[in-house]
């Protein structure tokens, strides 16, 4: 499994159950506190790759729901700098593995890139009942 650097923020749920699904799949975390992290504009800019940059936002960002900061009307130098000022506003979490880097939590990406389950199948957890992913469960009635 991967040794992987995880970027997230104290307190923050969702990055807590992030951390969990990634050590559930055999993973070794790294954590390290977006909040308070030595990062450059540059660092910063790695884990955006290709995106556009009003990709590179968390929306749930106090500061992006007021209007006080517009993603769509930033460019990449006046968007790292809001984010290095303002750490809520990064998308995360910030997920390096090796070289690459990834912002956001994307299952499929990471499932894809370093792998997500802990090598127990969805369709193994249907036949027990258990699957936890979230979605509808439909069960054939018995054909008549």
């Amino acid at each position: 499994m991967a040794e992987v650097i995880f970027y997230g923020m104290a307190g923050c749920p969702a990055n807590a159950k992030q951390k969990q699904q990634l050590a559930a799949a055999g993973h070794t975390l790294v954590e390290r506190d977006l909040a308070t992290a030595e990062l450059t504009a540059a660092d910063l800019r790695a884990f955006f790759g290709d995106k556009d940059v009003d990709a590179w936002f968390n929306r749930r960002a106090a500061a992006v729901k007021s209007g006080a900061v517009k993603p769509d009307g930033l460019d990449e130098s006046a968007a790292l700098s809001a984010m290095l000022a303002d750490r809520d506003l990064i998308r995360r979490p910030l997920i390096q593995v090796g070289d690459r880097r990834e912002a956001g939590f994307d299952p499929a990406t990471l499932h894809g890139w370093i792998g997500l389950t802990s090598g127990e199948s969805c369709d193994d957890k249907h036949a027990r009942g258990q699957c936890d992913h979230g979605h509808q469960h439909f069960v054939k009635a018995p054909a008549a």
